[in-house]
């Protein structure tokens, strides 16, 4: 039961990619959707529909201060990239490089990639994983990385899905402070 004074847990999620339709998104989406169901204040960030002009300082940075914000306010930052030359994408890297050093601190990292193949399922650890800890978050052991054939119609077959979900379940136990009952 919630009292009056309890304040919803707050997620952001921030889509990497430049593609408006990306596997990448409809897995931050999932997130998303999994941690609304279990009473979180939800919002997205699509960064390719940031203007650009903001995102690199070209002007007065409005729709990207609001982002910013949104990830100042938020527990749990999921954060969804395609892979891109092993890595995340470099509209991710350009968000990431606005936020303050210490911007993650006390905030929970949920990190997805997806690509072609399983080739490129070490970008996961090998480069988000350190972009988050590089501005102080606390990062879920279950990262997801999904691949072109585990979608069907642009919906996570139910292994993604499972993978997503329990990602969530562990952003909601470090959220909230709480071990797992064993």
């Amino acid at each position: 039961m919630q009292t009056p004074s309890h304040t919803p847990l707050r997620a952001v999620g921030i889509s990497g990619s430049p593609s408006g339709t990306s596997k990448s998104r409809a897995l931050v989406d999932y997130a998303l959707r999994q941690l609304r169901s279990a009473g979180a204040d939800c919002s997205l960030i699509d960064l390719a529909h940031l203007p650009a002009d903001e995102l690199l300082g070209r002007r007065p940075p409005a729709a990207v201060a609001a982002a910013l914000a949104s990830v100042a306010d938020a527990r749990v930052i999921v954060v969804g990239t395609p892979v891109y030359r092993a890595t995340y994408s470099g509209l991710l890297k350009v968000f990431f490089d606005l936020l303050p050093q210490d911007g993650l601190i006390g905030k929970i990292g949920l990190p997805i990639m997806t690509g072609h193949g399983p080739a490129h399922a070490l970008a996961l650890d090998h480069g988000l994983r350190p972009l988050f800890a590089s501005l102080g978050a606390t990062i879920v052991p279950s990262g997801v990385y999904g691949t072109t054939e585990q979608f069907v119609d642009g919906t996570p077959n139910a292994t993604l899905a499972q993978a997503t979900d329990r990602a969530v379940r562990e952003a909601l136990l470090l959220a909230s402070d709480r071990t797992p009952d064993r």
